[in-house]
């Protein structure tokens, strides 16, 4: 076993510690992703489990992990598929039960087959059984048919789980706080990211298709490594980039043009989001430029405040501020400030949160909030920092601003003093941005 699934030992024996202060023991089950038919006899590319993966590092799709708490020592056992030749030269390689339990660390494995016969052994006489609840429709069936397997073996003197706990509680909160293990992934696709949105903007000109910007990033993704992208690029130009989560990418660039790019890879299982928005033409015109100051200042005000103690929804009250004063100072909106934020007229041109958690899932798991207190920011925590400005055409806006949408975008990590910028390769000032853009 190497140091990184050593790694995930550990998290597997915190989540034993945690089940035993809670219930005094018990058995988690976890299973990992079935694969998703994308039509006739092809499947989509194949895509593990978070909550899985996150306690094993396991990659393959037919497993499950069955933790167990026990007075005689605790047990991590995999179920995973056999070793099978012929599958093997027809879909690749597979471990097999044997070299997956020594490569990943476990203290038994047995192939996914006698799953049904073994879990009853495992599941009888445990305090508490924690396990996704509602995640898979077909797992919730397979937990229920093991409960009532359990229970009708009562008259040989074993009993059934009393306590159901749904496991993604536990994984939440750890999953909340990065290992230096995954700090270093998530500072790869980070970095991975980063250039392809410095290549895009190199390789943008007037006339290009949206669609033809987005394959720019997709081979800077897939030339660094990358395994696939973390969402669906989002390539908006002109009016598109006012559209929040625009997916069509299918036209064509103008000259004047901003375009807006959200998009970032998935590395090892872990997501970047970096946006970015220029002029196809490489100079901002001067309602542009206003605009995209206004963004990039509040930016750089939200950055700024994120730091340990500090409440999660501060930094989106700082993005409300300092967006709001400058849709004041360009006529958009009334003032005073207080009183623009109090009836919220600036929601006509920004309407969304200014940041979410990030990890294995680009919104990953994490409250944030507890009790309607927000949660306060530790080392650890990575979060994306993303104001905008969204001015479609309207009868209130003047015609110079219309049609202009800018957000920008970085992923950030909690340090001991402030914060790290994981994605500072992509430019964000005019300057820089005006120095690549086609170049």
């Amino acid at each position: 076993m190497n140091h990184a699934h050593q790694v995930y030992r550990s998290r597997r024996e915190a989540l034993l510690a945690s089940m035993r202060a809670r219930s005094g023991g018990g058995v988690a089950l976890v299973p990992t992703a079935a694969e998703v038919a994308r039509n006739r006899d092809s499947t989509f590319p194949y895509r593990h489990d978070s909550y899985f993966y996150y306690l094993t590092g396991f990659p393959e799709p037919e497993a499950v992990i069955a933790l167990v708490a026990d007075p005689e020592g605790d047990r991590h056992v995999l179920f995973c598929r056999e070793k099978n030749e012929e599958r093997e030269i027809w879909d690749g390689f597979r471990y097999g039960p044997d070299a997956a339990r020594e490569i990943f660390g476990f203290d038994e494995a047995y192939p996914i087959s006698e799953l049904g016969e073994t879990l009853p052994k495992i599941a009888s006489d445990r305090p508490a059984l924690f396990t996704p609840l509602g995640l898979f429709e077909p797992w919730d069936r397979r937990v229920t048919d093991l409960l009532n397997e359990v229970r009708a073996r009562a008259r040989t003197g074993v009993s059934a789980p009393e306590e159901i706990v749904d496991v993604r509680g536990v994984l939440d909160t750890m999953r909340l706080v990065k290992d230096e293990h995954e700090l270093a992934l998530m500072r790869r696709a980070g970095a991975i990211s980063g250039a392809a949105h410095l290549r895009a903007m190199r390789a943008t000109h007037p006339g290009m298709y949206e669609y033809q910007v987005e394959a720019e990033l997709m081979h800077e993704f897939l030339r660094e490594g990358a395994q696939a992208v973390a969402y669906s690029s989002i390539v908006a130009s002109g009016p598109n980039a006012c559209v929040l989560h625009y997916r069509e990418n299918n036209r064509q660039m103008n000259d004047g043009d901003l375009l807006l790019i959200d998009a970032g890879c998935e590395y090892q299982g872990y997501a970047s989001d970096i946006t970015r928005t220029y002029p196809v033409n490489g100079r901002f015109t001067g309602a542009q430029k206003d605009v995209y100051e206004i963004v990039l200042a509040a930016q750089l005000a939200c950055i700024d405040v994120v730091k340990p103690g500090v409440a999660f929804h501060d930094y989106h009250k700082v993005a409300e501020r300092v967006l709001a004063q400058g849709f004041i100072d360009l006529g958009l909106i009334a003032g005073p400030l207080d009183e623009a934020l109090e009836k919220g007229t600036y929601k006509q041109f920004y309407m969304h949160r200014a940041g979410h958690w990030l990890g294995m899932d680009v919104h990953d798991a994490g409250l944030y909030q507890v009790k309607g207190e927000s949660m306060r920011l530790v080392p650890g925590m990575v979060l994306t920092v993303e104001p905008g400005a969204y001015i479609r055409a309207a009868d209130n806006v003047p015609e110079r601003f219309w049609n202009i949408g800018v957000r920008i975008e970085d992923d950030v990590v909690v340090t001991q003093d402030g914060c790290e910028n994981l994605t500072p390769i992509a430019p964000k000032t005019v300057a820089d941005i005006e120095a690549v853009v086609g170049r």
